[in-house]
């Protein structure tokens, strides 16, 4: 009977060409943050589900995979890289002055549903402002995100902004239950119009209600801002002052087309506090770049300091890209024993990936395993000399 052992539900095997450019896509990021003066860190792969519970964190506890150690305390594989750096900026280095400018390139697991074929694996390289408040910091990131999809060979791509504060402002003109924003906020994420027509219909003319309505169509350039304050009015006007003039800093700094905006995104009300943004390329099927404020984070493991951050998705953004051809095994290198080392040298003045080492004992089998592996030649390193057999 054939037996088959697959991977978990949520992973795969990354082979060859994937692997090398997952490796460039990451180390074109690191770098990059490198020399705009981040520092990495890395934090362990098993954490305390307390930490996330105390961080307000927005993911859902089925999404976390969970484990228990031997004291009876809940673990939890890395399900986020945020709240971790901020307990480290916020305990571990307490006593550093502010701000603090980190990176990583990490692994989070969240479990998904069954059968959506989403990632439990997810690589993600990105950084956290910590300790620096309002526009230039806001666009700092923001120009750093642009900078870094770039870096990693993608054209057609944008950022699109929002603000939390937009959608709070509207929903507390409501009177709306905590529990009934909640649902508002969902459906405007999801762009469920219907679901938000529904829910809003009860609320009638009141204050923002119109502009709510109106939130998840509001997303392009710099129109919809004006079309937002036409039916925000006062109730909305300080976020969208703020959105267009973190986009004026942008736009100063030749990135403007890079970034349109999306009124509609409110992300988790209790996790960020501002400026919310996601980056878009072509031929992803969502977002590879996903960032904003949460200023009050820290504040949960003692040491209250505003921060921004953001995190690409590698494999998304690898996904978009052309695919990687490997060079050919053109040479098979025949050797005597005890020879390793001058066959080493020998294959690394080739070009990498074209040639490797034969380990077969006699030079009919070396040959045979050279067409097998459709080389066209054989180098033979004899004595002190060395010639070529081409098949």
């Amino acid at each position: 009977m054939q037996y088959t052992v697959n991977t978990p539900e949520g992973t795969k095997d990354r082979l060859f060409g994937e692997c090398r450019e997952r490796r460039r896509v990451q180390s074109a990021l690191t770098r990059l943050f490198q020399s705009r003066g981040y520092s990495e860190v890395i934090t362990p792969e098993v954490e305390y589900y307390e930490l996330f519970i105390r961080s307000g964190n927005p993911l859902p506890q089925e999404s976390c995979l969970k484990m228990i150690d031997r004291n009876g305390k809940i673990l939890v594989m890395r399900p986020d890289c945020t709240a971790p750096i901020a307990r480290v900026a916020a305990t571990t280095l307490q006593n550093e002055p502010l701000p603090q400018r980190f990176y990583y390139n990490q692994t989070i697991f969240r479990s998904g549903k069954a059968h959506s074929g989403s990632s439990s694996e997810i690589v993600q390289c990105g950084v956290e402002l910590i300790g620096a408040p309002g526009q230039k910091a806001d666009a700092e990131v923001l120009a750093l995100a642009v900078d870094g999809l770039s870096s990693c060979g993608l054209s057609g791509f944008h950022i699109e902004l929002g603000h939390v504060g937009l959608f709070r402002a509207l929903t507390s003109a409501l009177g709306a239950s905590e529990e009934t924003v909640e649902r508002m906020r969902v459906f405007l994420e999801e762009k469920n119009f219907a679901a938000l027509d529904d829910l809003l219909e009860p609320y009638g003319n009141r204050a923002g209600c119109a502009a709510l309505r109106r939130l998840a169509y509001l997303f392009g350039g710099t129109e919809v801002l004006d079309e937002a304050r036409a039916l925000a009015g006062e109730v909305g006007a300080a976020p969208l002052r703020y959105l267009e003039s973190v986009y004026r800093h942008l736009e100063q700094a030749g990135l403007g087309n890079r970034v349109r905006f999306d009124l509609g995104l409110a992300h988790e009300l209790e996790y960020y506090t501002g400026l919310v943004f996601r980056g878009y390329t072509e031929g992803a099927g969502g977002a590879v770049l996903s960032g904003g404020r949460y200023d009050s984070l820290l504040s949960a493991f003692g040491r209250g300091a505003p921060a921004i951050g953001f995190a690409v998705n590698v494999d998304a953004v690898v996904e978009t890209l052309p695919p990687v051809e490997l060079p050919r095994r053109k040479t098979l290198i025949h050797y005597e024993a005890g020879q390793i080392r001058r066959a080493w040298d020998t294959m690394e003045k080739m070009e990498p990936g074209t040639c490797e080492l034969s380990s077969c004992g006699t030079l009919e089998e070396t040959v045979r395993l050279a067409r097998e592996k459709g080389a066209s030649r054989v180098l033979i390193l004899e004595d002190e000399k060395e010639r070529v057999m081409t098949l």
